[in-house]
């Protein structure tokens, strides 16, 4: 940990930057003279530090500002590896239906998991009274209920984890003085998402608690619900990543044409659909709407299955019809390989850098991937290491859309 972190001191020590306090050389029209005798700095002025300097004052010496960039660059790049961990396990956990099996949130208390006989009883009595239990799981035995309460107890404690992998190294760089003025901001609010991402996972699993009388269906969270909780998570994963790849991948200087302003436009539009269609699987598994229509390229024997508008008004179709969330998933599905096909030929036509062909080269053969995964989980009926493999995907695709994203960013002026 310390080597991902922290560069070698030898590197720091060689580096130009540490040379804080060295005052530079005055221009000649200053000394009054042509002797080249270096003239005090005024107070307050430092040689190569520019945003990260001397707490004076206080006794410490900062990390010189592009050392510093390194490591909160390297930072988030782990704390986006937990949210990605987390994505991916709190999808198994929904395929295994294992989200409601523990039925109240303490931060602290819950940390601690039921050790005796009588604790696991305890809690499978309380999970015995909810509608879970009452409708789908009735026949459950103890031993298949620890699996299924272990798999949510998971989910939450590499929560707290991703919390404590945001919090702590936030404070300890904003002491140290290794936040710029606008990387505060910006660490202030993924740390600010971090939290709202928990209470919005507790407030998701309430919906699956409640008893609904009117309704016979099976018990489950609220596909709206699941759908904010999975957005929150890929929003802080996106700009987790986003920040740090802005931090450690080197600006390319590229000429400011017209088919580089057009390629830089095809990779966001492509990289926001890639965000719309993973956010529509949370749709399609809240509703289990896989399991609708098990075949490709048609829905059963039509193009267009003719139960897509069975719900009044129309508009509740689009989040409520499970034939409907399923066609809408194929059709984004489809639409964004496409845009990923358009894109990678694009950049074959321009003289772009080594890294950045590789980028869209790879985003290509991820998207195609993802299509063949898709259609596999549809196919055989959705098998849990299947589905789990497709969802995954689905961040690795949109990783590699940033990582495009962040070649062809614009140098600033």
């Amino acid at each position: 940990m310390q080597r991902l972190l922290f560069p070698p001191l030898k590197a720091l020590m060689g580096s130009p930057c540490l040379r804080l306090l060295v005052p530079r050389a005055a221009p000649r029209t200053q000394c009054g003279c042509s002797c080249g005798i270096r003239c005090p700095l005024r107070p307050g002025q430092y040689s190569t530090i520019s945003e990260v300097s001397l707490q004076s004052g206080r006794g410490t010496v900062s990390l010189p500002s592009r050392a510093a960039e390194r490591v909160v660059g390297r930072w988030l790049l782990v704390c986006s590896g937990t949210v990605a961990g987390a994505v991916i396990l709190g999808g198994v956990t929904r395929l295994t239906e294992s989200g409601l099996s523990m039925v109240d949130w303490h931060l602290i208390k819950e940390m601690k998991p039921p050790t005796s006989q009588e604790e696991w009883e305890t809690e499978f009595q309380k999970y015995q009274q909810f509608p879970e239990f009452k409708i789908l799981n009735h026949d459950m035995t103890l031993a298949e209920f620890k699996f299924i309460w272990y798999m949510e107890y998971s989910h939450r404690m590499w929560g707290r984890l991703v919390g404590l992998a945001y919090i702590l190294p936030a404070a300890y760089f904003w002491r140290k003085g290794w936040l710029s003025r606008g990387m505060k901001g910006r660490v202030l609010a993924l740390c600010g998402l971090v939290c709202f991402q928990g209470l919005l996972g507790w407030y998701m699993v309430k919906s699956g608690l409640e008893e609904k009388p009117d309704t016979h269906d099976i018990p489950r969270v609220s596909q709206y619900r699941l759908a904010a909780h999975l957005g929150s998570a890929l929003v802080l994963y996106c700009a987790s990543l986003w920040t740090s790849l802005s931090l450690l991948l080197p600006l390319h200087k590229l000429p400011e044409t017209r088919q580089l302003l057009w390629l830089r436009r095809c990779a966001h539009g492509t990289a926001g659909l890639v965000f719309l269609t993973a956010l529509s699987g949370a749709f399609v598994a809240g509703l289990d709407a896989g399991l609708v229509y098990n075949s490709f390229p048609k829905m059963g024997e039509s193009w267009i299955p003719e139960d897509l508008f069975t719900f009044s008004p129309i508009l509740r179709n689009v989040f409520e019809n499970p034939t409907m969330v399923q066609f809408d998933h194929r059709i984004l599905g489809i639409t964004s390989v496409t845009a990923v096909t358009v894109l990678y030929f694009l950049s074959r036509r321009m003289p772009l850098p080594r890294r950045t062909k590789m980028a869209a080269a790879t985003l290509l053969a991820l998207a195609y991937t993802q299509v063949g995964l898709g259609i596999s989980t549809l196919l055989m009926y959705v098998p849990t290491p299947l589905a789990a493999t497709h969802q995954s995907g689905s961040l690795a695709l949109l990783s590699v859309a940033l990582w495009l994203m962040s070649e062809l960013r614009r140098v600033p002026k």
